[in-house]
């Protein structure tokens, strides 16, 4: 059975607090409203992961707090700090970890990793013209995959999907 991948990049954090470390910033209410419109597309689409791997970061966890309700029930959640500041060939070997039997996984992480293992995994397609092109905060790409985790390599994914927050908030109006 086909493996799915979505990767999520945190939603918009707050920079109001210029003491804070880059570790430390929540979410801004942008993002707060970005992440309600991300778990509505969740929901609508019925993308359920069983594992939630985040970054330990405060507004990634904040993002995974706010879409909870749109990724359905039963999924394991890893909190993880070595995703708050890796990089596209150390979420690589994360996901290289996780255990065959698991069809579904969401990272919760950020720039430019997300995006960048996206471009990597993924092959052609307007979609991945414009995920390359910017990938914004709350921006959500799914892609599809026939082998095991261990065999994530350039170019073994399809795109089936890639949304940003202003599109989402565009068709619900």
């Amino acid at each position: 059975m086909a493996k799915r991948l979505h990767l999520l990049r945190h939603a918009k954090s707050s920079w109001s607090d210029t003491g804070l470390a880059d570790y430390e910033r929540p979410l801004a209410p942008r993002g707060l409203r970005a992440c309600e419109l991300v778990a509505e597309h969740l929901r609508e689409r019925g993308i359920e992961p069983a594992l939630v791997l985040c970054s330990s970061a405060v507004r990634s966890c904040q993002t995974l707090e706010a879409i909870a309700d749109g990724l359905g029930e039963g999924f394991e959640v890893r909190v993880e700090d070595r995703i708050y500041a890796a990089s596209v060939e150390g979420l690589l070997e994360r996901l290289g970890e996780v255990p065959d039997e698991l069809e579904s996984v969401m990272v919760i992480g950020h720039q430019p990793a997300i995006g960048g293992l996206a471009l990597r995994l993924g092959r052609g397609g307007t979609q991945l013209e414009d995920l390359r092109r910017k990938f914004p905060t709350a921006a959500l790409a799914s892609l599809e995959l026939a082998g095991p985790w261990t065999d994530l390599a350039p170019g073994v994914a399809e795109l089936t999907g890639f949304v940003k927050p202003k599109q989402l908030d565009s068709a619900r109006a």
